[in-house]
């Protein structure tokens, strides 16, 4: 008799089994991506609705009526124009100067040995804990107190120092502890045989971390450009203290015309709000595969 041979199925024709956490890790994140894009909608929303629509109890998940004009009048409520244009100077000099500044020195503490080295770089990690808004009044007094500064004399008397220009906006921001940090885990996790090999052709120093190490780094650079541009375009406490002209305001500070005492114009206040979080949302779409990329590849040792 002609035995049957028992063929298994085609690989294509295999049930394929889901493992159960991986069913509960998608179901996970999907709750959370929820709970973190539902704010958002209801920003763009509220925008979209009458002011009427707002303070009702009965109103709907979707507007009624889709007030698109509300953008327009946020606009002509304040000179945004001008506001957009201060934060947009103010975090591509961040920008530029933190990359700058932080790869240098997180250059210099990865692949430089020298004296005292680690001891700098353990103040940066110290600097990492201080608190933001206990830095705020002795930031605003070297400001204020500047020597040689709008009208301060030697001794920074008898003026406003940097108060009021662009010097406040920009230079107590340049450079931030979490950079030079993220910078020298990156540099650390580079082969040395790179710099051997740079040493032995006859480059120096700088075009060692400008030409051969920096180019291997990629999504570091990317990573503090978006957090930095990020943290000065939304920031909102420290401009408001250092300027009181509106050609230097911002528009995070701008955003507050629309909260007066008599009441918070909404509509208004959400439309200037989608407006002002537009740019960060567009980096970031652009951006985001060097940027998980930067903190999943970090290097912490």
């Amino acid at each position: 008799m002609a035995t049957t041979e028992l063929r298994e199925p085609a690989p294509a024709l295999r049930r394929r089994t889901v493992p159960l956490g991986r069913i509960a890790l998608y179901v996970t994140l999907s709750v959370v991506s929820l709970l973190m894009v539902v704010p958002f909608a209801w920003m763009v929303l509220t925008s979209l609705r009458t002011p009427v629509e707002i303070a009702s109890q009965d109103a709907g998940l979707l507007p009624d009526h889709w007030e698109f004009g509300n953008y327009a009048d946020a606009l002509k409520a304040a000179p945004f124009a001008t506001y957009a244009r201060n934060s947009f100077i103010i975090a591509i000099s961040h920008t530029v100067l933190n990359v700058l500044v932080a790869s240098m020195a997180g250059y210099a503490l990865a692949r430089i040995r020298f004296r005292g080295s680690e001891m700098i770089f353990y103040l940066f990690v110290a600097a990492l804990m201080i608190p933001t808004y206990t830095k705020v009044l002795p930031e605003f007094l070297i400001v204020r107190f500047m020597p040689l500064a709008g009208g301060n004399d030697i001794l920074g008397q008898g003026g406003s120092g940097w108060l009021d220009s662009w010097w406040a906006l920009i230079v107590p921001g340049a450079v931030t502890p979490f950079a030079v940090f993220l910078f020298r885990q990156f540099y650390l996790d580079l082969p040395v045989e790179l710099e051997e090999a740079a040493r032995l052709d006859g480059l120096g120093e700088y075009r060692i971390y400008s030409r051969i190490m920096s180019p291997q780094v990629k999504p570091a650079f990317i990573t503090v450009a978006l957090l930095t541009f990020e943290s000065s375009w939304n920031n909102f406490l420290w401009p408001l203290l250092v300027t009181h002209t509106d050609s230097l305001r911002v528009i995070q500070v701008g955003l507050s015309v629309f909260k007066t005492e008599n009441g918070t114009q909404w509509h208004f206040l959400m439309a200037g709000t989608t407006l002002a979080t537009l740019p960060m949302v567009v980096l970031f779409l652009i951006g985001q595969r060097y940027f998980v990329q930067g903190f999943a590849t970090a290097g912490l040792k």
